[in-house]
Order: structure tokens, then sequence, then C-alpha cells
């Protein structure tokens, strides 16, 4: 489910998986907060389901905020076994990868996105 703690750990671990990329530039952004979408339609299990993503908001600020803009639209793709636990309503912590591993996350500084594939 997409709870605070979820949340919290997701972040985290962006944060840990850009300050050991192997693309010297990734290593100076880091994040910050997420927030999930307004409406809960968003993220509901049917939409989810069918789209096998969603779309959230999150703080990706340079070093201590030295870019004005810092806002990024973070995509989430579930994985097989990621999607299998939020449709059951399950925690699926679990399936955000090892911030050691850097191939899970793509950022993309000139679009301000950031791309997140779950196991």
């Amino acid at each position: 489910m997409l709870d605070k703690d979820f949340l919290v750990t997701l972040e985290y671990e962006i944060s840990c998986a850009l300050e050991n990329a192997p693309e010297k530039y990734k290593r100076i952004y880091w994040c910050d907060g997420i927030l999930l979408p307004d409406s809960e339609s968003e993220y509901s299990q049917k939409k989810i389901n069918d789209t096998r993503k969603i779309i959230l908001r999150a703080i990706i600020p340079k070093g201590q905020y030295e870019e004005k803009e810092y806002w990024y639209d973070l995509i989430l793709k579930f994985g097989k076994y990621s999607l299998r636990r939020y449709a059951k309503g399950n925690s699926f912590q679990d399936c955000i990868p090892n911030n050691n591993e850097t191939d899970w996350i793509e950022l993309n500084i000139e679009d301000k996105i950031i791309e997140v594939q779950l196991r």
C-alpha cells in the first residue's frame, strides 16, 4: 500500500541509489520528499493494475537546493511482485531494489522526471 512508511523508505532508497550512481553528475542529487496525487483514484488498485504505474511528485534538489526548480515527476513503475502485493493490499516495501544497485532509477534532469522500477 502507498502509505507514509513506504514513501519515506522510497525517499531514502532513492537518495542512496543516487549517491551510489556511477554517473558523477547524479551523485549531487537526492530525494527530500515524495507526495501522492491529490485524488485517490489516481492510485486505486484498478488504475495501477491497468497502467502498472503511478505518477507522484518528488523533491529532487541538487546539493543544498542549488537550483530554483526541484520538483520532479516521479513515475513509479510496478513490477510483477509489487503489482501482486498492491492488488492484495499488502505492503510492498521489500519490492524496492537494493540501494547499492542503480539500474532501477532513471534521472532526467532536463525534463525533471525520475523513473523508479519496483520489483
